[in-house]
Formats: C-alpha cells, sequence, structure tokens
C-alpha cells in the first residue's frame, strides 16, 4: 500500500507540474493579451479547466504580480464542480474587494464563497454555469467602480 500511495503521489505531482506550466509557461502572455480596462483598472477574468483550487491560488498570483495593478478573476471546471477565484491587487483594494466580488460570482454556479479584500475563494455544484459566472464578471465591476 505505501509502494502504491508513493507511486500515486509522484503521478499527482506530475499532474500538478503540467497544470502550472500551462499557466506560467508561454501562454502566460496570451492570458495577458486578454486583460481589459474597467474604471482605470487591469482586468483578467479567464477559464482554466482542469486546474485545482491551489492551482488557480498560484495563477492569481503570478498575474497579480505580472500586472501590478489589477483585478484577476480566474475558474476552472471539472469533477463536476465549478472552482474560482479573484485576486485583487492592495491598490485596488479600497475600490473593490475579493471576497464580496466572489460571493456574487460565486452564487451564479450555486455556490459561496469569501475571503480577504486581496484574495478570495469559491466553488459551486453548477460547473455548466461556470462561463455565465465568469461572464457577468465585466458588469459587476462596471456596478461597482
Amino acid at each position: 500500500k505505501i509502494e502504491q500511495l508513493l507511486i500515486r503521489n509522484k503521478e499527482l505531482e506530475k499532474e500538478l507540474s503540467t497544470s502550472k506550466q500551462k499557466v506560467f509557461g508561454n501562454k502566460s502572455d496570451d492570458l495577458t493579451n486578454k486583460v481589459i480596462k474597467i474604471a482605470d483598472i487591469s482586468v483578467l477574468v479567464h477559464r482554466l479547466d482542469g486546474f485545482s483550487a491551489g492551482d488557480l491560488r498560484d495563477a492569481i498570483d503570478h498575474y497579480k504580480n505580472k500586472l501590478g495593478s489589477a483585478i484577476i478573476v480566474l475558474g476552472s471546471a471539472g469533477e463536476g464542480k465549478a472552482k474560482l477565484a479573484v485576486g485583487v491587487t492592495k491598490d485596488n483594494t479600497d475600490r473593490i474587494r475579493a471576497g464580496d466580488l466572489i460571493k456574487s460570482v460565486a452564487a451564479i454556479v450555486g455556490g459561496k464563497g469569501g475571503g480577504r479584500a486581496d484574495f478570495a475563494q469559491a466553488g459551486g455544484p453548477d460547473e455548466d454555469k461556470l462561463d455565465a459566472a465568469l461572464g457577468s464578471v465585466s458588469d459587476l465591476l462596471k456596478a461597482e467602480l
């Protein structure tokens, strides 16, 4: 059993590494091309299927560093669930709080979420509504900002 667990652990580590390479490899430059401006704030909203909650958190940190000043909303679907993560750089937390934004977006996928002013996560059972949830971000931000 221990050998099987060690083998499975190595397989999972490889999967994680592959997922992170998708985010931080050459494709990361492609995502920065998807940044839009809302009220003079850079906003990145994107779907990254197959990513774990931890991978989304790492991707949020990566894009916060890469963009400098931004609001980032990432979503992932898999295993019948939707996962969401929101990152807000410190200079924008007085205008929009990640925890407040995630609650509105998560409700669309039938979930709940929460977090801090600069980072929040959520999940929900309606993975087929993930695109609608991500699509709502622009309108939500326009109403808030």
